[in-house]
């Protein structure tokens, strides 16, 4: 073989070398970026209030999310309730997986009714859910169910079987909480449709629990001048959430018969677990009622960065 040949063989050769160094680089980059994003369950009782949807569709758009699945889930208390309050959840989580054409995100159907009884669990094709994927995960990584609503699935879950228990994160929103006296409030809507629910997530010594309180997330407001400016006039499912605000019955309060705010207690935990930096969060004893050990707290929001950050990734709608 001549010099020409062997320059040309080795050039072929240090090409195919540089190709191949190019794939295996873009398979690592793509495998790191999937085992950086947060898998998720977020579990919610969509067609109880107007900021669930918002805060589903802010996640569905969060890049960071591995969104698994949006279960159903029960809001049977409020003075508006059905006698199938879950089925009127799903019926809105389809709608807005439909409008957002959002794919490979199941919608399981949680239950319908709250735990009856302390240790008794009521299973639901969610809690089976949340049971099955618990159990696909690998090594230390978590699944991360965010709880927007009612207890009820992911008790019923942990109920059903304990061994999920290592393997999953519990994010709550719920509670009324005083971080300097560390005295909490259980009288607070989503826990009291599930008061049992709640005294699981609390009593299970080894469950991985952080709580978004309502002390806490109440200080995310949003007007309806700025839902109005980012969303007016637009169709999908920026309409349907125009609608869902203009129509729902504020059956708790009449100090804003003009529907002119509102607050976005489960965006504040969305936005929380998309930008950890706008929120604070700390670790408090549980009640004195409940099983003695620390959980997180979410203490401080930035009410206004998360503002911006919401309407910024709703852009892309």
């Amino acid at each position: 073989m001549n010099n020409s040949h062997l320059n040309k063989s080795i050039k072929k050769i240090n090409n195919y070398l540089f190709l191949g160094l190019l794939l295996l680089c873009s398979i690592f980059i793509n495998a790191q970026d999937k085992t950086q994003k947060l898998d998720l369950i977020i579990d919610a009782d969509t067609a109880n209030e107007v900021d669930d949807l918002y805060a589903i569709v802010r996640a569905i758009l969060e890049p960071s999310f591995n969104l698994i699945a949006i279960t159903s889930a029960q809001f049977y208390t409020s003075p508006l309730a059905s006698d199938n309050t879950v089925s009127e959840s799903q019926k809105i989580n389809e709608d807005i997986i439909s409008l957002m054409n959002a794919k490979g995100i199941s919608l399981p159907l949680g239950s319908n009714t709250p735990l009856t009884e302390y240790g008794k669990p009521v299973s639901s094709d969610a809690s089976q859910f949340i049971i099955e994927t618990a159990h696909k995960m690998k090594g230390d990584q978590k699944l991360n169910i965010v709880v927007l609503g009612s207890c009820t699935n992911i008790a019923s879950a942990i109920l059903e079987d304990p061994t999920i228990i290592p393997k999953i994160k519990v994010h709550y929103l719920g509670f009324w909480h005083t971080p300097e006296t560390n005295i909490y409030n259980k009288k607070e809507f989503n826990s009291g449709n599930d008061p049992i629910a709640v005294e699981v997530l609390l009593n299970t010594k080894t469950l991985n629990l952080d709580v978004m309180t309502a002390t806490t997330s109440q200080h995310l407001v949003f007007t309806k001048q700025e839902v109005d400016l980012h969303l007016k006039d637009k169709k999908g499912i920026a309409a349907y959430l125009i609608n869902r605000w203009e129509t729902y019955d504020r059956w708790w309060t009449k100090e804003d018969p003009k529907k002119e705010k509102w607050t976005m207690w489960d965006i504040a935990i969305i936005e929380a677990l998309a930008k950890p930096k706008l929120s604070t969060i700390e670790s408090h004893l549980t009640p004195p009622e409940n099983t003695q050990r620390n959980i997180g707290i979410h203490t401080k929001i930035d009410a206004e960065q998360m503002t911006s950050d919401f309407w910024n990734t709703l852009k892309k709608i």
